[in-house]
């Protein structure tokens, strides 16, 4: 009995004298994980030698299905393969694209923050069919788009010769017919390169290793706008042939692979898409027009509803919040796409939005919106959300309520068996998809399956501590009652 007395005198002390633990939803922790801006290092202006390779197929507005591998030489020279498909899975090779040239990096962007604008030349660029029908396609593009002299680039009726390289542009003839594929390396003209450490998978391994991506220029949406196009934001980063994720097994294929030779990425099955759950960003990400944000959506099956959290920032890192918004509405079966193989096609109904400004710039162009377009006039605090529905949304932040956006979505499991999401590329003329035909053909960066539809609570609750909120508004913890832990300790001794 003594025995008992005293486990009730150290839990009494232990509750007045430890500090409040947090125990947080596992989409609350990678939100932070996010910020933890130490993790990340990117050198200005960055290192680019060596080979630099995609880690799985990619999507380009169009859609386009391709994998890249890229080579930069001390002496600023490079030599590219992108490597075209006719399938999502990138298993079945239409042409290649075998580009030289040299890049010159010059000074850290003024647009983009923690980027470096460079300029680039193109030496050569050649093609290599892998059949009879992407040689017949592509020369009938060229014939009939381009410019005189590359009007007889193939003849109709030219017999496909497997492994032949046929000259799309060259720098001393001065000749170009890149044009009609919707051709530009103007993804070089933006640069950044990121480094970070992946623990070690392995049960019986502890440490990390070295990862470093690269993140070039994004691609427009709009497919005559691409070629004249300066990007500000980035497309899907490759990661360094040296220094990549485990597992990766694209990342060997594509290495090896050459003009003559395209990858042909492993089988994967596809799995049905189930929204269901909740869903967050799995870095930093950047947006055309320099917006840095990270994602939070939880999709309620039972119902058809949404909820969505955007966390915008003013730095490439995620560590400097400017404004946050939550919209929530209801979204509609999903359909099989019939123009983006492997993409379903989804409707979102935006019915409601609060906006929380995170900083005084945000507050006081809140504040000088024009009376009745943007919440309460000159109501706006740092720090306190507040309804915008009313309104219909908030014309300085382009918020439009109620509305409906005509969407793209994708889902597939990672290396790691990990759920991931796609969500279509928005339009790089920061308008909405609110029409069908404005319907993305590409994909943002994936977010992270982080709880199943059962998983996620608004309040969550330990075994010590319940949930409240602080005078901050972010989530504080406080102790359960003592008497309630007396209790538990005597459950657990009354055998003693």
């Amino acid at each position: 009995m003594l025995r008992c007395w005293w486990l009730a005198g150290l839990l009494l002390a232990c509750a007045a004298a430890e500090p409040p633990l947090r125990w947080e939803p596992r989409c609350r922790q990678q939100l932070r994980h996010l910020q933890d801006g130490a993790r990340i290092a990117a050198r200005l202006p960055p290192r680019m030698e060596g080979r630099w390779v995609s880690t799985g197929c990619e999507v380009r507005p169009g859609p386009e299905f391709l994998t890249r591998s890229y080579l930069f030489y001390a002496n600023r020279l490079f030599k590219a393969y992108q490597f075209y498909y006719w399938d999502p899975s990138c298993q079945e090779p239409s042409y290649s694209l075998v580009i030289k040239g040299k890049l010159r990096l010059r000074q850290a962007s003024w647009i983009t923050r923690g980027a470096t604008e460079a300029d680039y030349h193109l030496h050569k660029v050649g093609i290599v069919f892998h059949s009879q029908k992407a040689m017949r396609e592509v020369a009938s593009w060229i014939n009939q788009t381009s410019s005189e002299g590359c009007s007889g680039f193939l003849p109709p009726g030219r017999t496909w010769a497997p492994g032949a390289l046929y000259e799309l542009l060259s720098a001393k003839s001065e000749r170009d017919c890149t044009a009609a594929l919707g051709f530009a390396m103007h993804e070089l003209s933006l640069v950044r390169v990121e480094k970070h450490y992946q623990p070690l998978l392995e049960p019986q391994q502890s440490g990390s290793q070295l990862v470093e991506e690269l993140y070039l220029g994004d691609i427009h949406t709009d497919w005559l706008e691409r070629l004249h196009y300066r990007p500000t934001g980035y497309q899907r980063p490759m990661q360094s042939a040296v220094h990549h994720v485990h597992p990766c097994p694209a990342c060997g294929i594509i290495y090896r692979a050459d003009e003559h030779h395209p990858p042909i990425l492993p089988a994967r099955a596809e799995p049905p898409m189930q929204l269901s759950g909740s869903w967050v960003s799995t870095h930093c990400e950047v947006r055309p027009a320099v917006l840095f944000l990270t994602r939070y959506f939880i999709f309620h099956g039972n119902n058809h509803t949404w909820e969505g959290y955007y966390y915008h920032y003013s730095d490439p890192l995620c560590k400097q919040p400017t404004f946050t918004i939550y919209a929530s509405g209801r979204y509609t079966q999903g359909v099989p796409s019939s123009k983006v193989r492997g993409g379903t096609e989804l409707a979102f109904k935006v019915t409601q939005a609060r906006v929380t400004p995170m900083d005084q710039l945000t507050v006081m162009m809140l504040n000088s919106s024009e009376p009745g377009s943007c919440g309460l006039t000159n109501s706006w605090s740092a720090r306190v959300e507040q309804d915008i529905t009313p309104t219909n949304g908030c014309l300085a932040l382009g918020i439009k309520l109620p509305h409906t956006e005509y969407e793209l979505f994708k889902t597939e499991h990672d290396t790691r068996d990990r759920s991931l999401l796609y969500v279509g590329e928005r339009p790089t003329d920061g308008s909405s998809p609110d029409r069908p035909d404005k319907r993305p053909t590409s994909y943002q960066a994936p977010l992270i399956q982080c709880a199943g539809a059962p998983e996620e609570f608004s309040n969550y609750v330990s075994l010590k501590y319940l949930g409240e909120e602080d005078a901050n508004g972010s989530e504080a913890l406080k102790p359960l009652p003592v008497a309630f832990l007396l209790f538990i300790a005597l459950q657990f001794l009354r055998w003693d």
